[in-house]
C-alpha cells in the first residue's frame, strides 16, 4: 500500500455545511464579545472596539475561506482492501486503515449535517492513531459506503488487532 492522495471529493455541500458551522462559531464568540461589553465597567471601550473589528475580519475570513479550502483537501477511497483518507483544512493527514484491521464502521448526522443531507462516516481500527473519519458525504454515498466497509471487513480473514 502506497500513501497517496485518494480519489474522491466528498460532496459539494459540504461547503454550505461547513458554512454554516463557521457561522454558528462566528456568532457564539460574537456573543461572547457581546457579554464582555456589558460586564466590562470599564470606561474605556477602545479594547472592545480592538477586539471586534479584529474578529470580524478574522470570523468573516474564517467562513469565507475554511470550507472552501477543506473541500479542496478532504478527500476519501475504498479499496477491496483499504481505506483511505485525507483530511484537514489547516493540518492536514492522510491515512490508510487496511480492511482487516477494521473493527467497526459508524454513520453519524449531526443537525447542520442532516439539514444538508450529509453524513460522516467513522472507520475505527485497532490503531492508536484513533479512527478514520470522512466528513460531507451525500447521506445515500456514506450509507453504501457503511455497507460495503462492513461487508469487506468482515470477509477479511485478519482479526481487526
Amino acid at each position: 500500500m502506497q500513501l497517496r492522495e485518494p480519489a474522491n471529493l466528498v460532496s459539494p455541500r459540504a461547503i454550505r455545511m461547513w458554512t454554516v458551522q463557521g457561522v454558528i462559531v462566528s456568532l457564539v464568540v460574537g456573543l461572547a464579545q457581546v457579554f464582555w461589553w456589558f460586564v466590562d465597567d470599564a470606561p474605556e471601550r477602545t479594547p472592545h472596539y480592538v477586539v471586534a473589528a479584529t474578529w470580524l475580519v478574522l470570523g468573516i475570513a474564517y467562513v469565507l475561506a475554511m470550507p472552501r479550502w477543506r473541500y479542496r483537501v478532504h478527500r476519501w477511497e475504498a479499496t477491496p482492501h483499504a481505506i483511505y483518507t485525507q483530511t484537514g483544512w489547516f493540518n492536514q493527514e492522510r491515512r490508510i486503515a487496511p480492511l482487516s484491521r477494521v473493527q467497526t464502521v459508524d454513520l453519524k448526522r449531526g443537525p447542520v449535517a442532516q439539514l444538508f443531507r450529509l453524513a460522516s462516516v467513522t472507520v475505527t481500527t485497532a490503531s492508536a492513531a484513533g479512527p478514520l473519519e470522512i466528513v460531507g458525504l451525500d447521506l445515500e454515498v456514506a450509507r453504501q459506503l457503511v455497507e460495503s466497509l462492513t461487508t469487506a471487513a468482515v470477509a477479511e480473514k485478519g482479526d481487526a488487532t
